[in-house]
């Protein structure tokens, strides 16, 4: 089966309502009709509604960088899928290693995330990924397995179709360094093997892995080409127009 790639930025902590809007109006332009490649913008949630709205009648879709499990109650500081929902979200990024490392969040807090999400119709990036240290000791496998198992309890092979996993080596997140094209799709190929096995070989060659660890417009056009890797989940290089359009014109030139 041909997965369609999936380009999706993450922006972070950066960027006002106005500067998003900005930076997604240069997108729209550029390639807000192009369907060769499925396009997520991740803004931050002050820039969501003001970079939803710019994004109207393009093919890009809007996405979030989190979201809390409950639909609403005492939890100062979160958002949830149906507040997301209500700006016309479509994507959100889950477990993301900054949110493991940085925030504590353990696998069974972005299992119940998961599932939140895909209760609401939102997809999830779920993200997934070793540090230098498991890297080093050689169990980059046993990391991932370990995070997608926990991170999928109780998802559904129906849900699991709508499921997109980023793996991203920590190591290589804003360092510069990035993992071998050999290293990058082993272990995309690791992953969609455990979605044959949890899921049916059928749900997981639908399932898109994206690679997420340092991937710039240089290096995209080889690791684009490898069979499991089916996009990327961009840092950096989403901020910027130009790179960002650059990445979308590698991935619609990757077969």
């Amino acid at each position: 089966m041909l997965r369609k790639k999936l380009i999706a930025g993450n922006w972070k902590m950066n960027k006002t309502p106005a500067d998003g809007a900005a930076l997604v109006a240069e997108l729209v332009t550029a390639a807000g009709k192009q369907t060769d490649v499925d396009v997520v913008v991740c803004p931050p949630f002050t820039a969501l509604d003001a970079v939803g709205k710019a994004l109207d009648g393009s093919t890009i879709k809007l996405g979030a960088q989190n979201l809390h499990h409950e639909a609403s109650g005492a939890f100062t500081g979160e958002v949830s899928a149906p507040m997301l929902r209500a700006l016309f979200a479509t994507h959100v990024i889950i477990g993301h290693s900054e949110r493991r490392s940085l925030f504590g969040e353990t696998d069974a807090f972005i299992n119940q995330k998961v599932l939140a999400a895909l209760k609401n119709q939102l997809k999830p990036i779920l993200c997934v990924g070793e540090t230098l240290a498991e890297r080093e000791a050689g169990t980059t496998l046993k990391v991932v397995q370990t995070q997608l198992e926990a991170g999928l309890q109780g998802v559904s092979k129906e849900q699991a179709a709508t499921l997109i996993v980023a793996y991203e080596p920590v190591w290589a997140i804003g360092t510069g360094k990035v993992a071998t094209t050999d290293q990058a799709q082993e272990v995309h190929a690791y992953v969609r093997g455990l979605l044959t096995k949890l899921f049916t070989e059928p749900v997981a060659q639908r399932v898109r892995i994206l690679y997420g660890g340092s991937m710039k417009p240089a290096n995209a056009p080889e690791l684009l080409t490898q069979k499991d890797i089916d996009g990327g989940l961009i840092g950096g290089a989403s901020l910027e127009a130009r790179s960002f359009l650059e990445l979308i014109r590698a991935a619609a030139a990757a077969k």
